[in-house]
């Protein structure tokens, strides 16, 4: 008898949550009809028009189920990264640097972009949008790759890669069954993964976890405020003053109007209307 899908959840808290996420998300753009650009990452949307919260809502965003399908078969696969304990894995490492190759290989990709647009007038790359976890799930292909060479990768639970060619091997192979994926976006990954397992990205902490994740949430938050219709009424800044009190400064000067009578003094305040739709 095969061991029970819950021992392998406990196993890989972190792989369960992040499947289960995109999952969510994954119904939720079915239902609702979402698309590439609306929650895609692309250097116009970024980088020209600021919507930086696209680089963390296009990690988790799935708009092809053969997309999500493979990204969540090899994100299962790739979560015996929770499990292993030599080489300092486990739990606490896959989550921090998850954290690092979302954020840096997004980073990454639009720098390429970047390139290709001011360097050699490729236009065309300044709206190619990307969606998917496919840069971390590469990320922790080449991760594995480097610091466990000897273990495989079973994709949809037919195909089985030797770890250490399937960042490569993956590469080619999601190009062909998914023609709209990015390549850049998978490629960033692996430069990023190659940067971790090597040690050349080292040091994170929970520490810096909590620090970095917070100024993530904060601001993909703001952002999201600033660059797009969202109503987001925890950020809206409430009024204090009193209404039956008078105004002072330019303010109350343009809205109301004040007039002396002998000793006396009459306010007569502004006859604006307001609509409540």
């Amino acid at each position: 008898m095969g061991r029970l899908l819950i021992f392998d959840i406990i196993d890989k808290p972190a792989s369960s949550c992040v499947i289960a996420i995109c999952s969510v998300v994954w119904f939720y753009i079915q239902k609702k009809g979402i698309r590439y650009g609306d929650v895609g990452l692309s250097y116009e949307n970024v980088v020209s028009q600021g919507q930086h919260w696209r680089i963390i809502s296009s990690a988790f965003s799935h708009i092809s189920f053969l997309h999500l399908i493979f990204n969540l078969s090899a994100l299962w696969s790739l979560g015996v990264v929770e499990s292993i304990q030599e080489y300092h894995l486990g739990v606490e490492y896959y989550i921090q640097y998850s954290i690092i190759l979302l954020l840096f290989s997004g980073v990454l990709v639009l720098g390429m972009y970047h390139v290709l647009i001011t360097r050699f007038n490729l236009e065309f790359f300044r709206r190619v949008t990307a969606v998917g976890y496919s840069c971390i799930v590469f990320g922790w292909m080449t991760v594995l790759s480097v610091k466990q060479p000897s273990l495989k990768l079973n994709i949809f639970g037919l195909l089985s890669l030797p770890i250490s060619f399937a960042p490569f091997e993956s590469l080619i192979f999601t190009s062909i069954i998914v023609p709209q994926a990015s390549f850049l976006g998978h490629l960033s990954g692996i430069v990023i993964g190659y940067l971790i397992g090597w040690g050349v990205v080292q040091g994170m902490t929970n520490y810096w976890l909590i620090n970095l994740a917070i100024w993530i949430a904060l601001g993909s938050v703001l952002s999201l405020k600033r660059t797009s219709a969202s109503y987001l009424p925890f950020l809206e800044i409430e009024s204090v003053a009193d209404a039956d009190l008078p105004s002072v400064g330019p303010v109350a000067a343009a809205n109301s109007s004040a007039s002396w009578t002998g000793n006396s003094y009459t306010l007569q305040g502004s006859n604006a209307v307001s609509n409540m739709v």
